[in-house]
């Protein structure tokens, strides 16, 4: 009986084989993947072309603080944000993770979920976006749901004058990522395996408003706390409250928005975006705009173009702010882009990249696509949880709108002048 069977399964081999071979011809012919054979710009970003710039100090070093050594780099392609994350793109996030935590942890109504029928999705229970909508659906006043979701509302003495208010508390995003910087740092050690590689976090994602009045003292921001990110006014303009962690959850959040639809579509998942932070030379090379040695990313050499027009959101001379046109922050698309068609990549808010803060890693980072990150446990000292903050902001003076100017802030640590932008890479030709 072995012997038919093993002779059967020789004949089949030989069968499948023999197909292919007349089909390919006896040649190589590779694996296509379904998919782009170039990459797009996604919506609302823009490309960097792949170029050799000077990074650091393009101007006298007045602080002598000397961390921003002058050094020749270069720097592939890739696509960025054309302006910094608003107030209505992250609060899609807030939604998004309201409605899923709403439908899976109060509602659990089965219509509002589908089936994945396909490859590693086969038998797993997915939320049917297409559904839920806009979430009126599920927030609306004419729903049934509102009883279900009442714990998701401020209870008992938390509650002011009987009003329902959602409780942002709950608000809460689980993501995971593979540390590939890691995997490679120990791929000889054969004791460990490729869960101590993959970074876990369960992270609250609403911003935290009372900034304007934690980051001031004595300053009448109140109004700011209440409507900054809530009142429809403020939602073209950049969010705040937002520390490095949670700009990092955005970001995986949005990979996973995209694959999503990739999915939807059938491109296969190696053709799919990635995005995240940018590494502060990336946000260098992208801010000086092709304008090497310039000290703004309008070029220079003052903040003033030659109408005698501020060129950016700050706190000119002694402190006027709305000098510039804005007192606090100004929508996203103010003011003119650079020559790769960014806005604000100087001035009205700093912007957190994805690198950590060493005062001389420019002298050791490597000189193609240079960066210097460190994953900061809990437990770990202060100093080690230091994020590259860059760009200047609305309440900072000119010095710290120039190119090279590298300050830093801490990773759990939310501001009201501090808020993001994101890159993926570009999967093509370096042209």
């Amino acid at each position: 009986m072995r012997k038919i069977y093993y002779c059967c399964f020789a004949l089949l081999s030989f069968f499948v084989c023999a197909c292919g071979n007349r089909k390919a011809g006896g040649e190589l012919t590779g694996v296509r993947l379904k998919g782009l054979k170039s990459s797009k710009a996604p919506k609302g970003m823009v490309f960097i072309p792949a170029g050799s710039f000077i990074a650091g100090q393009s101007d006298e070093d007045i602080t002598s603080a000397q961390i921003a050594q002058n050094r020749q780099f270069t720097q592939s392609a890739f696509f960025m944000d054309e302006t910094e994350i608003s107030n209505s793109q992250y609060r899609q996030f807030v939604n998004w993770v309201r409605d899923s935590i709403a439908i899976t942890q109060y509602l659990n109504d089965p219509s509002y979920f589908i089936q994945g029928k396909e490859g590693d999705n086969a038998g797993q229970r997915f939320i049917d976006w297409q559904k839920v909508g806009d979430g009126n659906g599920l927030w609306g006043k004419k729903n049934d749901n509102k009883d279900a979701l009442n714990q998701m509302y401020y209870q008992g003495d938390d509650r002011i004058f009987g009003r329902d208010e959602l409780d942002v508390r709950l608000l809460k995003y689980h993501y995971e990522i593979y540390n590939h910087r890691m995997a490679a740092a120990n791929k000889n050690n054969k004791n460990m395996r490729r869960s101590d590689f993959i970074i876990r976090d369960t992270i609250g994602i609403y911003p935290d408003t009372l900034v304007w009045l934690a980051d001031f003292s004595y300053a009448q921001n109140e109004p700011m706390v209440e409507g900054y990110f809530s009142h429809p006014a403020f939602q073209d303009y950049p969010v705040v409250g937002v520390n490095w962690r949670q700009a990092r959850a955005f970001a995986v959040w949005r990979t996973r928005l995209y694959e999503n639809y990739a999915q939807r579509v059938g491109l296969s998942r190696l053709a799919r975006l990635s995005y995240e932070l940018p590494s502060e030379h990336q946000w260098e090379y992208a801010a000086r705009g092709g304008l090497n040695g310039a000290p703004y990313p309008w070029g220079g050499p003052t903040i003033r173009n030659a109408k005698g027009c501020l060129m950016a959101n700050f706190k000119p001379g002694r402190g006027n702010y709305a000098d510039d046109g804005g007192a606090y922050t100004v929508p996203v698309h103010s003011y003119f882009p650079n020559d790769y068609g960014l806005y604000n990549m100087a001035g009205n808010v700093a912007e957190w990249t994805a690198s950590s803060f060493e005062e001389s890693s420019s002298s050791f980072i490597h000189d193609m696509n240079p960066t210097y990150s460190y994953e900061a446990k809990s437990n770990d000292p202060e100093i080690l949880k230091r994020k590259v903050v860059r760009g200047g902001s609305w309440k900072d003076i000119g010095y710290f709108l120039q190119n090279s100017t590298r300050t830093y802030e801490y990773q759990d640590t939310a501001k009201s002048y501090i808020g993001f932008r994101c890159v993926t890479s570009y999967a093509g030709r370096d042209l």
